[in-house]
């Protein structure tokens, strides 16, 4: 089987660099869905609590006869769900769905800077208590900016784990990935194809044929090279398994540079920009 490598996060745990995502894979697939990954090799799972999926996740991992202990399980913290005591009563019912009695990651999905005063500090501190209790082996925050980092960094006494940001060819986030790489936060990358906008872009299929593989390969290829952790998501077999194949081929320096070279900063998000958004479901 092969061997997904691993990234030391700043606590001393490690990551598979490669997972399976399950966003917007409905409840009701998620366990076939989780069960088929496991069976490919896969040993990251990356879930949350606003994909409503986390008990198909446990079903699965459970299914699936792989130990609870080789399976690296991330949630996240619901947006509407960010003052202490709801947070607390989150996480527990994340724990519930699950069926597990710890995950591996649990991170903040949003910091919600126009909502609750701003206030994601206190927000964090609890999840610190999750980390100290060991229900949360690692904690980190997701769609982070510059000065959301800095802010924790100032106020709180933990650095996160991981930031999960949006990151692909068209948005590469330097400014955001370059702050972690400082601090020592590892940056998880949503969206890594751009919902499929980058395959079809000549230089990447250009690159795509030179080296035998395909467009989603090659741009997975180029997150690995550049230390991104990624978890595509999918819930047919075949491409499931396409996704993994990452492991037999490495794009050279030439083509790192020119698939880096497609950013578009900002005009290239293909989500909701973390300065603004205050989204509650």
């Amino acid at each position: 089987m092969t061997q997904v490598p691993t990234i030391k996060l700043n606590n001393g745990a490690t990551i598979p660099q490669l997972g399976f995502g399950v966003y917007q894979i409905p409840p009701e697939d998620t366990a076939d869905a989780v069960n088929t990954a496991l069976s490919i090799g896969y040993r990251h799972i990356d879930t949350a609590e606003m994909y409503q999926n986390e008990k198909g996740v446990g079903e699965g991992i459970r299914n699936s006869g792989v130990d609870r202990g080789e399976v690296f399980i991330t949630s996240k913290l619901n947006n509407g769900f960010h003052k202490p005591d709801d947070a607390r009563r989150a996480f527990d019912k994340t724990l519930s769905e699950l069926g597990f009695d710890y995950v591996d990651l649990f991170l903040i999905h949003w910091p919600l800077p126009t909502l609750y005063d701003g206030d994601y500090v206190s927000t964090w501190k609890t999840l610190e208590e999750f980390a100290k209790d060991g229900r949360a082996r690692s904690i980190g925050v997701s769609n982070f900016q510059v000065d959301h980092l800095e802010r924790l960094a100032q106020e709180t006494g933990t650095v996160p784990a991981v930031n999960q940001i949006e990151v692909h060819p068209y948005f590469t986030n330097e400014k955001v990935r370059a702050y972690g790489s400082e601090h020592g936060i590892a940056t998880e990358a949503w969206s890594p194809i751009a919902q499929g906008k980058v395959l079809d872009d000549p230089v990447i299929t250009r690159i795509a044929e030179s080296v035998g593989k395909s467009p989603a390969q090659v741009v997975l290829r180029w997150h690995i090279q550049r230390g991104d952790i990624v978890f595509p998501k999918s819930v047919t077999e075949q491409r499931i398994k396409d996704n993994f194949a990452l492991f037999d081929f490495e794009l050279g320096d030439d083509d790192l540079s020119a698939i880096s070279g497609l950013d578009k900063g900002e005009d290239g998000r293909t989500g909701p920009n973390p300065d603004t958004f205050d989204y509650v479901p």
